[in-house]
C-alpha cells in the first residue's frame, strides 16, 4: 500500500472529525449548531448524509443563518461523492445570498468561512489544490473574524494537508491554536493535525518523527475523539513502525486492530505487508 493510502479511509481531509458524542461548547464556534451538524453527518454514507442536509437546509423552521450553515453542508456531502460542480453551485448559492441576522458582522463571518472552507476542500479533493489553497487560507480569516476556534482549525488542518511545502507551518499554527482551547470539541482537531503531520514527516523520510505525531495523534484520539479516529491512528503507528523496520511491533499492533475489525481492508493489506517483511527476514539454508 502506499504510504499516503491512508488518505482514502478519510472522506475529504483527512482524519474524520463526525461525531456527536463529544458536546462542543456553545461559545465561540455555536455548539448547538456543531452538534447539529454532527448527527446529521455520516460520511461512510454521504449520499444519505446529502439528503439529510438537503431536508434541514430547506427547512424553514431554522433561522436563515442555520439554514445557509446547513447548505454547506449540503455541499461537502456533494463532494464528497465527487459532484464537484453541483457542490460549488450550492456555495455560490449560499453566498449570494447574504444572511440577515441579530449579529450580522459575526455571522455573515461564520458563513462565510464556512463557505471558503467547504470550497477550498472540494476544490482540493478535484486535485485543484492552486484554488483550493487561497480560499482555505480566506476560512482561516474568516474564521478569526467569526471567533470561531473550531473553523479556524478546520481551515489550517486542510491548509496543512494541500499547502505543499508549507505544511508543517500550518500545521504547526493550528497546534498553537489548538493549545489555547479548553473545548474538547475543538481538542479533537488534535487528532487530525497529528496525524497528517505524521504523514508529512513520514513521506518526507523522517519517520522517527513521523512516529511521534502519530502516537500523540492516538493520544488525542483517546481523550477526545471518535472511534474511527482510535481505529486509523493506531493503524497509521503500525504503518510507521513498518516502516522504521519494527516489524515484531508492526504486526503485533495490525493484529490487535484485525481483531477489532476483521474486515478492514486496510489493516489486511498491511498485515500481508508484514507477513511478508517477517518471511523474508527469516534464515534460509542454500543449496
Amino acid at each position: 500500500m502506499p504510504a499516503r493510502g491512508w488518505l482514502s479511509r478519510c472522506h475529504d481531509g483527512g482524519v474524520d472529525d463526525s461525531t456527536d458524542q463529544v458536546p462542543a461548547e456553545p461559545s465561540r464556534h455555536r455548539g448547538d449548531e456543531q452538534q447539529m451538524i454532527d448527527r446529521l453527518w455520516d460520511f461512510s454514507d454521504p449520499a444519505a448524509s446529502e439528503e439529510r442536509f438537503r431536508e434541514a437546509a430547506d427547512d424553514d423552521t431554522h433561522p436563515a443563518h442555520v439554514r445557509a450553515v446547513l447548505a454547506t453542508q449540503l455541499a461537502r456531502a456533494l463532494g464528497i461523492q465527487g459532484r464537484t460542480a453541483e457542490a460549488l453551485a450550492v456555495l455560490e448559492a449560499v453566498a449570494a445570498e447574504g444572511i440577515p441576522a441579530e449579529d450580522p458582522e459575526r455571522d455573515a463571518a461564520e458563513v462565510r468561512a464556512r463557505v471558503a472552507i467547504e470550497r477550498g476542500r472540494i476544490l482540493a479533493a478535484a486535485d485543484r489544490r492552486a484554488e483550493a489553497v487561497p480560499e482555505l487560507t480566506r476560512g482561516v480569516r474568516e474564521a478569526a473574524l467569526a471567533g470561531s476556534p473550531f473553523l479556524v482549525l478546520d481551515a489550517l488542518h486542510m491548509l496543512a494537508l494541500n499547502d505543499e511545502g508549507h505544511e508543517e507551518e500550518w500545521a504547526a499554527e493550528g497546534l498553537d491554536v489548538l493549545s489555547t482551547s479548553r473545548d474538547p470539541r475543538v481538542l479533537r482537531w488534535g487528532v487530525a493535525l497529528h496525524n497528517n503531520l505524521g504523514w508529512t514527516m513520514h513521506d518526507a523520510g523522517r519517520a522517527e518523527a513521523a512516529l511521534a505525531q502519530f502516537e500523540q495523534a492516538v493520544e488525542s484520539a483517546d481523550r477526545y475523539g471518535t472511534a474511527e479516529q482510535q481505529h486509523v491512528a493506531r493503524w497509521s503507528v503500525a504503518r510507521c513502525l513498518r516502516t522504521l523496520g519494527r516489524t515484531e511491533e508492526a504486526l503485533d499492533l495490525q493484529r490487535e486492530l484485525a481483531r477489532a475489525r476483521p474486515d478492514d481492508p486496510y489493516v489486511q493489506a498491511e498485515l500481508a505487508e508484514l507477513a511478508g517483511a517477517e518471511s523474508a527476514e527469516e534464515p534460509t539454508i542454500e543449496a
